[in-house]
């Protein structure tokens, strides 16, 4: 790339004959197209600087601001004005235009200041612009709200919002663990429940009874037996449609897939901060070289020394590569920042989607245990009942009539003897 700055000439005559702001001056591009470098401020444009202003006046481009760290860059086309090269580096993820506005920033009236120009290369200030608009309006869907670190309450530490996400699926599995012991609990208890009662059915106590009341006594006892029965094969299907479900619901194997994430997006995360770093890095060296050429230049103008052409050939060469470089860079950057802004949603929306079958999966085990309870409310009902009717049975002068056909010594009182 042969930008204008990089590929500066000495100045030329000015067409305009108001002077130039201070701090501007004026330079011919290879390509015969004029433009204007602020040393001081380290600004370039292709439009000549307002006098009144002291600063160039140029149209502002709508300009997006990514909602994560490190700020975002773009970079330009030889040839292009300032102005016509704030290129937006952020791939929209749905061709229809998202309907909401992330709740940080509902509405933005005014569009100020929001990008610096270095050698027709546009960078946007961080913190500035509008938000970025919602992928996934009115869901609140986890590939909208995840992209910014998050502090302790403290305030030491912090995580980052990627790893929040990873610590909510970690802390899912842990409670439906948790769950899956309550559920154990609860079988204890019933397996235990039918020991005790199966154990009370053979209990001799009162076996004597006679009569209808006996009958009604016998089935009691029975319906103790059966009860017992129900019991154990609740706590059977508890184990196995419940317990065992909750237990084996994503296995060993999730930790480590859940690792393997955190790994590839912490890479992405890393590539991105370094590309960054390097961005900056180039830009500053970038403005380093400009500013000599700018010194080189001030001295052929006052003809300090016989080897100023020269010196102002090497560093505009050098400018020109420092230019380079920096487009370099930057083009590196984006490529990395789109790669990890898509693996970022992508990624989100799958632990989301994950999220949203572990709590069906919960709730459809869990609803089986109800199932299974009122199963047993009524198979326990149902043994009851027969020594419900059996008791509303029991006749005291049947029972006396057979106890006594049974018993009796004989049909009649003894006649009194005379004597």
């Amino acid at each position: 790339m042969k930008s204008a700055v990089e590929s500066s000439a000495a100045p030329g005559e000015e067409t305009d004959r108001q002077p130039l702001p201070p701090g501007w001056k004026s330079y011919m591009s290879p390509e015969g197209l004029r433009y204007y470098v602020n040393s001081s401020s380290k600004e370039t444009t292709w439009r000549r600087p307002s006098s009144s202003a002291g600063a160039p006046q140029r149209p502002l481009a709508q300009q997006n601001s990514s909602p994560y760290a490190n700020g975002c860059h773009s970079s330009t086309k030889k040839g292009q004005p300032a102005e016509a090269m704030n290129v937006s580096l952020r791939k929209p993820m749905h061709k229809q235009p998202p309907g909401s506005i992330s709740p940080a920033k509902r509405q933005i009236k005014e569009v100020k200041e929001t990008k610096i120009t270095i050698n027709c290369v546009t960078f946007p200030l961080p913190g500035e612009g509008p938000e970025q608009q919602l992928l996934k309006p009115n869901e609140w869907s986890y590939c909208d709200y995840f992209w910014a670190d998050k502090k302790d309450p403290q305030g030491t530490t912090s995580v980052t919002g990627f790893e929040v996400l990873l610590q909510k699926q970690l802390k899912g599995k842990q409670l439906q663990k948790e769950m899956a012991e309550f559920i154990h609990e609860r079988i204890k208890i019933e397996e235990e429940y039918a020991k005790n009662l199966s154990k009370l059915s053979l209990s001799p106590l009162a076996a004597q009874e006679e009569g209808t009341l006996g009958e009604a006594w016998t089935q009691l006892k029975k319906s103790l037996h059966d009860e017992a029965e129900v019991h154990l094969k609740f706590a059977n299907k508890l184990h196995t449609e419940v317990e065992k479900p909750l237990l084996t619901f994503r296995g060993d194997n999730f930790k480590k897939d859940l690792k393997k994430y955190d790994h590839h997006i912490a890479d992405l995360r890393k590539q991105l901060a370094s590309r960054y770093a390097s961005v900056e890095k180039a830009r500053k060296a970038l403005a380093d070289r400009q500013k000599d050429l700018e010194v080189k230049t001030q001295q052929l103008e006052i003809k300090l020394s016989n080897k100023t052409e020269e010196d102002i050939k090497k560093a505009r060469r050098k400018s020109t590569q420092a230019g380079d470089d920096l487009m370099r860079c930057v083009d590196l950057y984006n490529q990395t920042q789109s790669k990890w802004f898509e693996e970022m949603v992508t990624t989100s929306m799958e632990l989301e989607k994950l999220e949203v079958e572990r709590i069906e999966w919960i709730q459809q085990h869990l609803r089986q245990y109800t199932t299974l309870r009122h199963e047993t409310d009524m198979f326990n009902q149902s043994m009851v009942e027969p020594v419900d009717q059996l008791l509303q049975s029991v006749e005291p002068a049947k029972d006396r009539e057979l106890w006594v056909k049974e018993n009796k010594t004989s049909e009649v009182r003894p006649v009194d003897m005379d004597i």
